[in-house]
C-alpha cells in the first residue's frame, strides 16, 4: 500500500492532502467519510500519526466531485478524528491543487462535509474562501471546570463546533503555550464529561481562548485547542468564522467590516461576513505554501504501518 501526499501549511499549520492511492469510493462526500472511518481509517492514522506523522497534522483525501461545478470532494481529519470543514485546510488544498497544475487562479468549488465551500486563489499562494454558514447557538454558557472554577463562554458553530472564551484567560503568547494547553485541556474536558453539546447532540471540540494581539493592525491574539488537544498554529478559519459570527450578533461587527485575527505564533487570517435573510456567511483570507510531494508507504513487515495508534 502506498499513498502520494502533498503537503504544505497555511499561516504555520499544516495540511496534508492524498491525492492517489485512495479507494474507490462512490456517493456523496458524507458518504466517502463514512466508509473512510468505518473501512479505511488507516489512511487517517498513516496519514497523521507517528511514525510518519504528527499530532499537528490535518489530513485531507481528495476525491474526485460528486457535485457539479465542483472540483473535488474533501474528507478532513487529524490524530483524533474526522472533521466537517477546515478552513486552513481548504485553503492549503486550493494552493496544492494550483501547484499541481489542475487548478488555475480564479474561484472553485469545493464540496466539504460540512458543505460547498467557494474558495478564490488570488495568487500562488493566497487564497481565500466563502465559509459555511456560521452562528452563535448559545452566549454566555456559564462552565463549571475543575481546578479552574466558573468560565463563561459561547458555544458557537464555523464548520465545526467552538467554545469560545469570555472569561479570564492566561495569557495569550508563544511563551505560554502549556498553560493555554493545560486550561483549554480542561475546559474541553469538561465541555464533554458535562454533556455540553452543539445541536442535535454534536461534540464540541474546539475551544479558543483570547487576547491583546501583538501585530499592527490586528484585532485579536487566539489560541484554539484542536480535537487531539494539540494546538492550531493558524488561527483557525473554521474558529474564527465562529467569532466573526459572534460578533456580528452583537453588533461588535458589521456586514463587509475587515477582522484582523492573529494566532499564537504570529500568523494572521483576515476575515469579514456576508448576510443575507439572516444568514452570516464568513469569508476567510490566508497564505499557503507547498512543502513537499511524497509516497508513503506501508510494508506488511512494519508493525506500525498504519500509523502508531494508542
Amino acid at each position: 500500500m502506498n499513498l502520494r501526499v502533498v503537503d504544505s501549511h497555511t499561516e504555520g499549520e499544516p495540511t496534508r492532502c492524498v491525492i492517489e492511492g485512495l479507494p474507490e469510493l462512490s456517493g456523496s462526500v458524507v458518504e466517502k467519510r463514512k466508509a473512510l472511518e468505518s473501512d479505511h481509517d488507516w489512511i487517517r492514522t498513516m496519514v497523521c500519526l507517528e511514525p510518519r506523522g504528527s499530532e499537528i497534522v490535518v489530513g485531507a483525501a481528495v476525491f474526485p466531485p460528486s457535485e457539479a461545478g465542483c472540483v473535488a470532494d474533501v474528507v478532513y481529519f487529524d490524530n483524533a478524528a474526522y472533521i466537517g470543514m477546515c478552513g486552513h485546510g481548504t485553503i492549503g488544498l486550493m494552493a496544492t491543487l494550483k501547484w499541481l497544475d489542475r487548478i488555475g487562479i480564479g474561484e472553485h468549488k469545493v464540496n466539504t462535509v460540512a458543505g460547498i465551500v467557494t474558495a478564490r486563489i488570488l495568487d500562488d499562494h493566497t487564497v481565500s474562501i466563502d465559509n459555511v454558514p456560521s452562528f452563535r447557538l448559545k452566549k454566555d454558557v456559564v462552565l463549571n471546570v475543575p481546578e479552574l472554577g466558573q468560565v463563561v463562554g459561547d458555544i458557537a458553530y464555523g464548520g465545526n463546533w467552538f467554545f469560545l472564551v469570555n472569561s479570564a484567560v492566561p495569557l495569550v503568547a508563544a511563551s505560554n503555550i502549556q498553560e493555554l494547553t493545560r486550561f483549554t485541556s480542561l475546559v474541553m474536558d469538561a465541555l464533554w464529561s458535562q454533556g455540553v453539546t452543539g445541536t442535535d447532540g454534536r461534540k464540541i471540540d474546539h475551544v479558543i481562548v483570547f487576547g491583546l494581539p501583538d501585530l499592527s493592525g490586528a484585532d485579536s491574539k487566539n489560541f484554539v485547542l484542536c480535537p487531539g488537544k494539540e494546538y492550531d498554529r493558524s488561527p483557525c478559519g473554521t474558529g474564527t468564522s465562529a467569532k466573526m459570527a459572534c460578533l456580528f450578533e452583537d453588533g461588535q461587527l458589521v456586514e463587509g467590516q475587515q477582522w484582523v485575527q492573529e494566532s499564537v505564533i504570529g500568523s494572521v487570517f483576515e476575515g469579514r461576513v456576508t448576510v443575507r435573510e439572516g444568514v452570516i456567511t464568513p469569508t476567510i483570507q490566508g497564505r499557503a505554501y507547498v512543502t513537499g510531494d511524497c509516497r508513503l508507504f506501508a510494508d506488511q513487515a512494519d508493525p506500525y504501518r498504519h500509523g502508531v495508534v494508542l
